[in-house]
């Protein structure tokens, strides 16, 4: 089995073991190859080959390869149970069963994305850290669907969330944001995207870039906890408090403890994927 550029992919092996991938999975077959493309919670397929959907689930079953359950052989027919509450169930044939569980906030298809593919996934780019910066000041007071919901939008009027066009969007631009449906319209929190735009700059010119200084918080490697539930997950810890305490006094605005704890969390600086969930039974996160 090889992966090549394409979608996030999710594998079941033989060993039972559940691998979350950025590609596209090519299984071979007796004669013809067949090609499948995942999204979580959605599978297509490219080529010939067996497929099925799973929408509105929180766990996700996947069985591939007919025999042995290595790439070759082909595939056979997959019987659907009915879920249960953060669970679908499938199996192969009646021989395996697998489970993939998710950290119980991912209740929807588009959070379970989001928690699949980005969420305590270690994070380097500026351009990525400006974006989580600015949607978790945008968050405050609100749900994380919702600026999940709003995020392709966001991402379209503030220029792909380019600092350097940020920092000089003048009054004009920020009524024009303030009229806008597609994002939170609050003046103080569109203005702050300005203010911390200049603010990252400044801060990314000093330590060459704005990853260099932010990952220093957590000594430049993430910080994976061992939570066995939501509950006991930190709203914010010293590190954020320390956190939040340097970029107020760069200037930035809407980077209290919380939504600095928020931030290390989505960029990957802590890995608070709960015990049992799949991304770190995989150890992906």
């Amino acid at each position: 089995m090889r992966l090549r550029p394409g979608g996030p992919a999710i594998v079941a092996r033989k060993e039972n073991r559940i691998e979350s991938r950025v590609g596209r999975v090519q299984i071979a077959g007796n004669e013809d190859p067949s090609q499948y493309r995942f999204s979580p919670g959605q599978l297509q397929e490219d080529g010939t080959g067996l497929l099925f959907r799973a929408r509105e689930a929180s766990l996700l079953h996947i069985f591939l390869g007919a025999r042995e359950w290595n790439a070759h052989g082909s595939a056979g027919i997959l019987e659907s149970k009915k879920p249960a509450k953060h669970e679908a169930e499938h199996s192969f044939h009646g021989i395996q069963k697998v489970t993939m569980q998710r950290c119980p906030w991912a209740r929807n298809e588009l959070a379970a994305r989001y928690h699949d593919e980005e969420w305590g996934v270690p994070v380097h780019d500026d351009r990525l850290l400006f974006e989580f910066l600015i949607l978790e000041g945008a968050q405050a007071g609100l749900s994380w669907d919702t600026i999940l919901k709003k995020r392709d939008h966001y991402r379209l009027v503030f220029d792909g969330f380019d600092p350097v066009k940020v920092a000089g969007y003048d009054a004009s631009k920020v009524e024009q944001l303030l009229s806008d449906p597609g994002i939170v319209r609050n003046r103080l929190k569109i203005a702050s995207a300005v203010t911390n735009a200049k603010a990252f700059l400044e801060t990314a010119q000093e330590f060459d870039s704005f990853d260099a200084y932010i990952w220093r918080f957590v000594g430049g490697s993430p910080k994976v906890n061992a939570w066995t539930s939501l509950e006991r997950l930190p709203a914010k810890t010293p590190e954020s408090y320390a956190m939040s305490k340097d970029l107020q006094r760069r200037g930035f605005k809407f980077v209290g403890s919380t939504i600095c704890y928020a931030f290390m969390q989505a960029v990957g600086m802590v890995n608070d994927h709960t015990l049992d969930c799949f991304r770190r039974v995989g150890g992906h996160a």
